[in-house]
């Protein structure tokens, strides 16, 4: 792995920077990956209720993980900016504080799904074994939440700091302690209590605790000059509020994300019913792995963009973006490309045993999704660029035009209007995409040229000056 000095984020090759940046991210992602895959193998061991009950918590986890990467966000683009300024004490002091923000709103948000839990697993109207161990699944995950929100954030200030490979480490160790800790915490091994399905959540928060008691140990001892020592770990009430400022659209973004594709779901299986929703459930297992490298480039290009607005150097944050919308976009369009030419291959692939029936239409909708694949890459890459510029709010409202304005409209029109049935809904997904790329990428072209980076770059300065 290519070693990258500090100084190369505001004066090195674009290209070199990000992807340097993004390569320890994208190995992060793929190793979360083997985390829920091993989650799951284990859980398969344990019955096969086990494992419909942590996927019907799916969507609550995403309700919870939209407040971690609200404080992740919010933490990575105020450390990024601080360092760019050469106000490194606050940007360490930022770091502590973005802990804070993410073990407080973990906890919150983790107590009040834990006291509910029961209620709200039973709306899913699952039968009583499934319904009952997801509710102890998730009151078991919601309660150790603190801890994975307060390990988000920590990751994300190595992050804003420009050292990624921390980031990696952090992950890393969170997730192997995770997997050893499963079946000794799920079914009794050696000393340990039989726990079964909440076993599962709570390898998961003792993994994640280890992770972020390693995190401090690095943060403490120093790693290319990030060093949290007793003289800037001190709460400061204006870098909470900052942190929440810029994070809380981010959570509501991934909010809206969320709950959208659930509503997709409810269409998907009413109009194209076991066939469909089983074609829709492998176009998702497959674009979560495709979109792996723009999701890394995405959080290294708001690292450079906060640093070069921190740095006052508005044109190259700009170009840092644009750079990164032709990577992405270019890489995405490849995996695209093999996507399209290989869909049944793939579909086999995820779902070894799907009828024919829903190979065929898994294929299409490969295929449909394939189409679209530079726009997601374009549009992380764009939503970057504003993020770094503290802009976290125009990834918001374009998140939400696209799935409930765009997306869900188009998708019953390709359904009823068209007479396309499940087609038109997996059409709508693609058309979706390329409309918000399109018009981010006019948008970020107008902001920038009438001066939204400089103006971003005039705040931090005057931050940094005060």
């Amino acid at each position: 792995m290519l070693d990258l000095e500090r100084e190369e984020i505001t004066t090195g090759s674009i290209p070199r920077v990000l992807a340097v940046l993004a390569a320890p991210l994208l190995v992060q992602n793929l190793v979360q990956v083997l985390q829920q895959v091993a989650d799951t193998l284990w859980l398969g061991r344990h019955s096969l209720e086990g494992v419909a009950a942590v996927g019907l918590t799916f969507p609550l986890m995403g309700v919870l993980a939209a407040v971690s990467v609200g404080a992740g966000v919010g933490t990575q683009v105020l450390v990024s900016q601080r360092v760019g300024a050469d106000e490194d004490d606050r940007a360490r002091r930022a770091t502590g504080n973005g802990i804070l923000v993410g073990f407080l709103a973990g906890g919150l948000a983790g107590l009040a799904v834990a006291a509910f839990a029961p209620e709200i697993v039973g709306v899913f109207g699952a039968d009583e074994l499934v319904t009952r161990y997801a509710a102890a699944y998730l009151g078991v995950a919601a309660l150790v939440f603190p801890l994975l929100s307060a390990s988000e954030a920590l990751e994300s200030s190595f992050i804003g700091w420009g050292d990624t490979r921390a980031a990696l480490y952090i992950n890393a160790v969170a997730v192997a302690v995770n997997v050893v800790a499963d079946p000794f915490l799920i079914f009794g091994w050696w000393l340990f209590p039989e726990l079964g399905v909440p076993g599962a959540a709570l390898a998961t928060g003792v993994g994640y605790g280890v992770g972020l008691l390693f995190g401090l140990g690095i943060a403490v001892r120093g790693r290319d000059g990030f060093v949290l020592s007793r003289d800037v770990v001190a709460f400061e009430l204006e870098d909470c509020r900052e942190i929440v400022d810029i994070g809380w659209p981010t959570a509501g973004q991934y909010l809206s994300s969320q709950s959208a594709r659930v509503g997709m779901v409810w269409l998907v299986a009413i109009v194209g019913g076991a066939a469909g929703l089983a074609a829709y459930t492998i176009g998702a297992r497959v674009a979560a792995i495709a979109f792996v490298p723009a999701i890394g480039l995405q959080q290294a290009a708001q690292s450079m963009v906060g640093q070069n607005l921190g740095a006052e150097l508005p044109g190259r944050a700009r170009r840092t973006t644009w750079v990164g919308v032709a990577i992405a976009g270019s890489a995405l369009s490849l995996v695209g490309a093999v996507q399209w030419a290989v869909p049944g291959t793939l579909s086999v692939l995820f779902v070894p045993d799907a009828s024919p029936e829903e190979v065929e239409l898994a294929a299409a909708y490969l295929r449909i999704l394939a189409y679209g694949y530079w726009a997601i890459g374009a549009t992380y890459l764009l939503q970057g660029g504003f993020n770094g510029a503290r802009r976290t709010r125009t990834s918001l409202v374009a998140t939400l035009l696209q799935y409930w304005i765009v997306r869900l409209p188009i998708a019953l029109a390709g359904a009823y209007l068209l007479e396309l049935g499940v087609v038109g809904i997996f059409w709508g997904v693609t058309v979706s995409n390329v409309v918000a790329a399109l018009g981010l990428g006019a948008y970020y072209w107008y902001e920038t040229e009438t001066g939204m980076n400089a103006r971003a770059a005039e705040t931090a300065a005057a931050e940094a000056a005060d």
